[in-house]
């Protein structure tokens, strides 16, 4: 159902965790896709959305931030996250994790409902088919694991992509094979999480194009690494990123230092 225009839907960011710490130049591009969309963005108070715990097996632990989450997120028309895994956290699994407690589970219901995926919101509730964007070059595109197989996010980031200026998709194969981070799986199984993003690294390479874009930052810091490891010269970005035009910054794992001394040098 597409949102009435005729109120400004008021947004509760979910920001991350990895891009409040890592990225936050991804925050600033999800606020700025989502005012240009018509919709009051804020930033509650707010912490972890407990996927890591919750992985672990620490479901005590894992209820508490789910709660304050819950009691954070009160009153929002929205809760959009740019991270297809966290917000399958919040739409997937809180209801899982208080399945058998009447007091909490409505309220983890009713969060759930309201929960979505940057893009997904962007084209599946609010109706955007366009953004104001340019950008000059091929891209591939990987698909992480959480956004597509528990929120269906697939077509939604495509779509928008095809309206930016100057931009071409250029599809890898296996663009919806895991990329092997899975957050706490790739620290307990590294050397299966290093074959898979090894995999994963020589289809983004093999499909020829300069910049590789994802949704969840997670999966970008892996790729990129791998990537920088092999002496690659794919450029990391965000999709939000590229959607908000805001590319000022140095790709992921690229110092603002080494970007200036690249572009002197290509001077």
């Amino acid at each position: 159902m597409k949102q009435d225009r005729a109120r400004k839907p008021r947004i509760g960011l979910f920001v991350t965790c990895v891009v409040d710490l890592m990225r936050p130049s991804v925050g600033f591009a999800a606020v700025k896709l989502l005012e240009n969309a018509g919709c009051t963005v804020e930033v509650p108070e707010q912490t972890c959305c407990g996927q890591p715990t919750y992985n672990s097996g620490d479901r005590a632990t894992t209820r508490s931030i789910a709660e304050r989450t819950i009691t954070e997120f009160r009153g929002y028309d929205y809760v959009v996250a740019p991270s297809g895994s966290c917000a399958a956290m919040i739409k997937a699994h809180y209801p899982e994790l208080f399945a058998d407690d009447p007091n909490w589970l409505p309220r983890a219901n009713e969060l759930a409902a309201r929960t979505f995926e940057l893009t997904s919101f962007l084209v599946d509730v609010l109706g955007v088919t366009r953004v104001d964007a340019t950008f000059d070059g091929a891209v591939t595109y990987h698909d992480s694991c959480s956004g597509l197989r528990e929120l269906g996010v697939r077509s939604q980031p495509r779509k928008l992509l095809a309206s930016v200026e100057g931009l071409t998709l250029v599809e890898m194969e296996e663009s919806d094979v895991c990329c092997g981070f899975g957050g706490t799986f790739a620290v307990k199984y590294s050397e299966i999480s290093g074959a898979i993003v090894e995999a994963k690294a020589k289809h983004v390479v093999a499909a020829g194009a300069p910049t590789l874009l994802a949704g969840d930052l997670g999966c970008l810091l892996n790729m990129a690494g791998k990537l920088s490891r092999d002496g690659e010269p794919v450029r990391v970005r965000h999709v939000a990123e590229i959607l908000a035009g805001m590319t000022d910054d140095p790709p992921i794992g690229v110092a603002k230092e080494a970007q200036r001394t690249g572009k002197e040098a290509a001077r």
